[in-house]
């Protein structure tokens, strides 16, 4: 779930504020890799940065804030590999071949972040848009493979939330081939 490019800013200050902003947001994730979320405060995603201690302050008011933006900077980047993987001609495929990917044993520390950040909304309501999202985005590509049926659509997403924490919490890299089996038999068992 790499993030999406930053939007086009050609003031000077403003790309500076962007770049810097991108830097905390990529530290936060790292923090939260490394030391769960209970870890992010200003002070420890700042110094992961490289940056001055209130900085994270002056780009989030809060750590809600930080921890909000760093979720919604995930799902942008999840939403842009299931829009990528729901336009290609075998949806299931490239989202199998996706979700292998993200558990690259470079990824997974960060996938492991993301979704302990998509977890942490079932207690903070602030993230919970975020985090439905997320489901609604996953739940547009089951769609599009199988119409609306929505036992169908609320399966497959589970499944691949299972898939990928369950891969996560084993240690396990399933490849593409063997999590599009998984993904196709969700399917045919649920559609029929």
């Amino acid at each position: 779930m790499t993030p999406g490019s930053p939007p086009v800013v050609t003031d000077g200050r403003l790309r500076k504020g962007e770049a810097r902003r991108r830097a905390l947001l990529e530290a936060a994730l790292r923090v939260v890799a490394r030391d769960g979320v209970a870890g992010v405060t200003h002070r420890s995603v700042a110094k992961e940065a490289g940056l001055p201690a209130s900085s994270a302050a002056y780009y989030f008011g809060s750590v809600d804030d930080l921890l909000v933006a760093a979720l919604v900077w995930a799902a942008d980047a999840y939403s842009a590999l299931l829009r990528e993987a729901a336009a290609a001609p075998d949806p299931v495929a490239a989202l199998a071949a996706a979700l292998a990917d993200e558990l690259a044993e470079e990824r997974r520390p960060l996938v492991a972040a993301e979704y302990e950040l998509y977890l942490l909304a079932a207690r903070r309501p602030a993230l919970r848009p975020v985090a439905a999202r997320c489901v609604d985005d996953l739940a547009a590509l089951a769609r599009g493979c199988v119409g609306d049926a929505p036992g169908v659509v609320t399966a497959f997403c589970a499944g691949v939330d299972g898939l990928m924490v369950q891969a996560l919490v084993t240690g396990a890299t399933p490849g593409g081939p063997e999590i599009e089996a998984v993904l196709r038999r969700l399917l045919a068992r649920t559609a029929g």
